[in-house]
């Protein structure tokens, strides 16, 4: 439970690509433009952190940006390099990227920014995972550069986490449990998918863990990664950006690499 593995997403890409993958665009782009965009120049380069099915990239690449998107899931980037076309893809793990990273960019690894959305690293389910992934980031980034990131809290593991629910269309039926243990801080998602192809119902099951990380220890590994001027800030659909409190169910953090 506690190995966090990209290759079990692959038999969730489609499911993902179709329900998922621009649910979190008009919550995330604005949150990006207030804490981000406006501080970077046009045309600055940008590394989409967990790139998934590349919904985020696309848009991004066409408000002008240079997005290079990382995914350690083939098949998530299969449907990636379908919905952005334009934006070079490599797949890596989130944990130690940069080695993949410099084979195949023809530039320095010196981004205006990195961003990691809809709660990827909460699928990192250690924090020594977590502390090596913010060391990758910070390697990557130029001076001055930014890296935003959000996590769900256990307010949000609480309120979202917990019960069942069943998305039924004519080619396929998604079954999803939802589950989250407080004295573990991991959330469970299992999901049971039948699709209609070639003539057949075929089944995949899919597992899906995350882990609660604690906002202060968030913070702490960030600073010991070298980062400075951390910002944290907490969401909820209907309050939007504001101090994190207990009751908020996404936690934003914003830090800079020192110039």
């Amino acid at each position: 439970m506690n190995k966090y593995s990209p290759a079990v997403y692959d038999p969730f890409a489609w499911i993902y690509n179709h329900h998922w993958g621009k649910s979190f665009l008009p919550t995330i782009l604005p949150v990006m433009e207030n804490l981000v965009l406006r501080h970077i120049p046009p045309g600055a380069r940008i590394l989409d952190l967990c790139s998934g099915t590349g919904q985020l990239s696309a848009n991004l690449s066409a408000m002008g940006y240079e997005i290079t998107g990382v995914d350690g899931s083939s098949a998530m980037l299969k449907f990636a390099r379908k919905n952005a076309p334009g934006v070079q893809f490599i797949q890596a793990d989130a944990r130690d990227f940069i080695t993949t990273l410099d084979e195949h960019r023809k530039k320095p690894r010196n981004f205006h920014a990195v961003v990691s959305a809809f709660d990827s690293l909460n699928h990192v389910m250690t924090f020594a995972g977590l502390s090596d992934v913010f060391a990758n980031v910070y390697q990557v980034l130029g001076k001055n550069g930014y890296f935003l990131l959000d996590l769900n809290t256990e307010a949000g593991y609480l309120y979202e986490w917990a019960g069942d629910f069943t998305i039924v269309e004519n080619d396929h039926v998604c079954v999803v449990q939802n589950t989250y243990s407080p004295s573990k801080r991991i959330a469970t998602f299992e999901a049971t998918i039948f699709r209609w192809q070639k003539g057949g119902w075929y089944r995949s099951d899919v597992t899906i863990y995350q882990k609660y990380h604690q906002p202060e220890r968030v913070v702490k590994l960030l600073k010991s990664a070298g980062f400075r001027d951390i910002e944290v800030y907490g969401f909820n659909l209907e309050d939007g950006i504001k101090p994190l409190s207990p009751e908020m169910r996404r936690a934003f953090f914003l830090c800079r690499k020192p110039k």
